[in-house]
């Protein structure tokens, strides 16, 4: 049988990817779970395997093809039954709508000197983009002829659709995008350019935005954990026959979703109306993870419901994997709330943005042994303080509800009983 190997959906938040690597050819045979192809998203790359043993009879993607749901990948020629029929795997695609009529000129609007200026029409004929971009463009009413592709052969991409959008936005405001003027840097010494990786681009240009449409506020506080320092110590030792490093982050995901069980408005999102607030029944707390690519954020599932034990193996296996860039797609969405822990670092206050459409994010600094006074006693102790803060949507969170987060996990933190499975 002949069956279309198609792109699945990649997970919520994922639109499309793009192919980095083709890791087989024409006549190669593949087994149930091998690798066939690397994409590269916004959020990580990812391995597509084969579901089915058999050959390789076509190859219909190439590294650097923008790729969605549904898109064709490759053909492979299976021994088992109950596959589509060649006639329907191998029907060729639905031709595409032809371009809509453009739309009668529209006033001409002044533009600002530092707006880039747009492109010469071209033809149809010199139109290359993706049947995605194609549908987009078509959504929005933007005339492709408008944009220069930055891809292969001038291929049009979502990113160039996204950057016409985007001027087209400041020009209808009245505010040009600010262009940066060019410096040479190796005039005053010398330099070394490095690339920055698409994860880096991405995430980038994410937080940018979400500092920019969040009304971000902070709150900090400390947490004494000297007893929990203790506990976790002993915990380790007990592990290590089982070759688990019991680290503080595991204590820190269990604490938060104590919290938020009991405070759900920061385990809430707005919903795309800004009119409904959704609180939800689940609790997967995102991780940040520092990665030779870029900044990581994985999905931690039902923290709720896991031991330390268990939470620290999760974290070994998700963090090295991370960083070995094999998370699969579900793994990097469904985030209720975020932790970015840096005690491991150093420093002793930051202020996280939040991720969207989360609205809240724990911020944990490096913990030091300070003299607490005690009134009773009269008398100064050392005791193990942990540093941190929330940083939060105020549309959503008000400043007495933060400060009563942060109390009641500094709380939960110096009470052992709620970390004893």
């Amino acid at each position: 049988m002949i069956k279309k190997i198609l792109l699945p959906d990649l997970g919520e938040g994922i639109d499309g990817a793009e192919v980095s690597e083709v890791t087989v050819s024409i006549g190669d045979e593949v087994s149930v779970d091998d690798t066939l192809l690397v994409l590269e998203s916004d959020k990580a790359s990812m391995e597509i395997p084969a579901e089915n043993s058999g050959v390789i009879k076509e190859v219909l993607v190439s590294p650097g093809d923008n790729v969605n749901k549904g898109t064709p990948l490759m053909v492979l020629e299976v021994a088992s039954k109950g596959q589509l029929d060649v006639e329907q795997a191998l029907q060729p695609e639905q031709p595409e709508q032809p371009e809509q009529p453009e739309q009668p000129e529209q006033p001409k609007v002044e533009q600002s000197s530092q707006l880039e200026q747009l492109p010469a029409l071209k033809t149809s004929k010199n139109i290359f983009a993706s049947p995605g971009v194609r549908r987009l463009a078509r959504e929005l009413g933007i005339n492709l002829q408008m944009l220069s592709g930055s891809g292969p052969k001038g291929r049009i991409t979502k990113d160039d659709l996204n950057r016409y959008i985007k001027i087209q936005m400041a020009i209808g405001s009245g505010v040009a995008p600010t262009m940066k003027k060019e410096i040479d840097f190796s005039k005053w010494g010398d330099v070394e350019v490095q690339k920055l990786t698409k994860i880096n681009k991405i995430t980038g240009e994410r937080l940018q935005g979400a500092w920019q449409e969040i009304p971000h506020v902070t709150q900090y506080d400390t947490a004494d954990i000297t007893e929990l320092e203790l506990f976790r110590k002993k915990l380790k030792k007990a592990a290590e026959k089982d070759n688990v490093k019991i680290t503080f982050l595991p204590f820190l995901l269990r604490a938060a979703s104590i919290v938020l069980e009991e405070m759900p408005r920061f385990n809430s999102s707005l919903d795309h109306k800004n009119e409904n607030l959704i609180l939800k029944k689940y609790f997967h707390i995102g991780v940040a993870i520092d990665t030779p690519n870029g900044l990581i954020v994985p999905s931690m599932k039902d923290v709720n419901n896991k031991t330390i034990f268990n939470l620290s193996k999760e974290l070994m296996d998700i963090s090295q994997r991370a960083r070995e860039k094999k998370l699969k797609p579900n793994e990097l969405t469904g985030s209720t709330f975020t932790v970015s822990s840096l005690g491991g670092i150093g420093g002793t206050a930051f202020s996280p943005i939040v991720n969207p459409p989360e609205v809240a994010i724990l911020g944990v600094s490096k913990s030091e042994w300070r003299p607490v006074y005690y009134k009773e006693t009269r008398s100064f102790e050392p005791r193990y303080i942990m540093p941190f803060c929330v940083s939060y949507d105020h549309r959503v969170i008000d400043g007495a509800s933060a400060a009563a987060f942060t109390t009641r996990l500094s709380k939960v933190l110096s009470d052992l009983e709620s970390f004893k499975d």
